[in-house]
């Protein structure tokens, strides 16, 4: 903080900028955008492996194993998103503080469940009683990234059991015949060119996750949207700095990141794209090999 901020309302309009846009609240904001691209960064990878989890038990001849994969697959994408980002940290918080519960406090003889109310033991409560902010900041983001994992990892499941069963039928007998195991087949035939096939719906899974991160505010997380709604907002304390209405100026800031965020994709999927069409028989690959000298 500037040593002229300490009476902000006698400052010239660029001092009082200048303090206004490096308060706390500010960095807070500042930070929130470095929130949401980790969230991303941890998110993309746990769905995807999650994704393949998924589509292995789709693919699997084991039966309950495939029952397994589509009740994942068909539950995740027949109920609203919102339910699973409100149900999942409450069912799991709920889950590990039960099995605490269990373990350090054998001599509790109240029930758990008393009516709305889930009541476990000062030992149980996770994080524990008195923990730092940063803990429970942690602990909400680790929250958000399994919510968020588990409900596009079922749409990322989906589109990579399309893929595995888009890769030419001829080319696994071919490598059946030759003597290749199934997994030898799996490895070396359809993993390696299903990719491609995926892509393109990866692509928008991604998109529609970049789209989906204000709803961390819905799992306590004081995000990006989150902030540019309390900043913009008109301020009337005189312990702040008070302002007009300026939420459609931090709205459109958040627009700018979403959109420079959205090209930045397209452009990494397009170089990607390119790459593992390489050598494919698929249209991409046709056109490279005309375009080839």
């Amino acid at each position: 903080m500037f040593s002229f901020c300490t009476d902000p309302s006698s400052l010239p309009d660029w001092q009082w900028f200048a303090c206004y846009l490096t308060s706390a609240t500010h960095l807070n904001f500042y930070r929130a955008f470095g929130v949401v691209l980790l969230l991303l960064a941890i998110t993309a990878p746990a769905a995807l492996a999650m994704g393949m989890a998924g589509a292995l038990a789709l693919r699997s001849r084991i039966v309950p194993l495939n029952w397994l994969g589509k009740g994942y697959v068909n539950i995740v994408r027949g109920v609203p998103d919102i339910v699973f980002f409100l149900f999942v940290p409450i069912a799991l918080g709920q889950g590990i503080e039960w099995v605490l519960h269990q373990i350090n406090c054998p001599d509790w003889d109240q029930p758990i469940r008393q009516g709305n109310d889930f009541i476990v033991c000062r030992d149980a409560k996770v994080p524990p009683v008195n923990s730092p902010r940063w803990l429970y900041d942690i602990y909400g983001f680790f929250m958000a990234v399994v919510a968020f994992a588990l409900v596009f990892g079922a749409f990322v499941a989906n589109t990579l059991y399309g893929a595995m069963r888009a890769v030419p039928q001829a080319q696994v007998e071919t490598a059946e015949a030759y003597g290749m195991t199934q997994r030898q087949t799996f490895r070396r035939i359809i993993l390696p060119q299903m990719w491609v096939y995926a892509l393109p719906g990866l692509s928008n899974i991604w998109q529609i996750l970049t789209k989906a991160t204000p709803l961390l505010f819905l799992l306590g997380i004081q995000d990006i949207v989150y902030w540019a709604r309390e900043l913009g907002g008109q301020k009337t304390s005189l312990f702040t700095y008070p302002h007009p209405d300026w939420r459609v100026w931090y709205f459109l800031v958040l627009l700018c990141f979403y959109l420079t965020l959205t090209w930045a994709s397209e452009r990494a999927f397009a170089r990607l794209n390119d790459k593992l069409s390489r050598g494919q028989a698929t249209a991409a690959g046709e056109r490279q090999r005309r375009a080839a000298p």
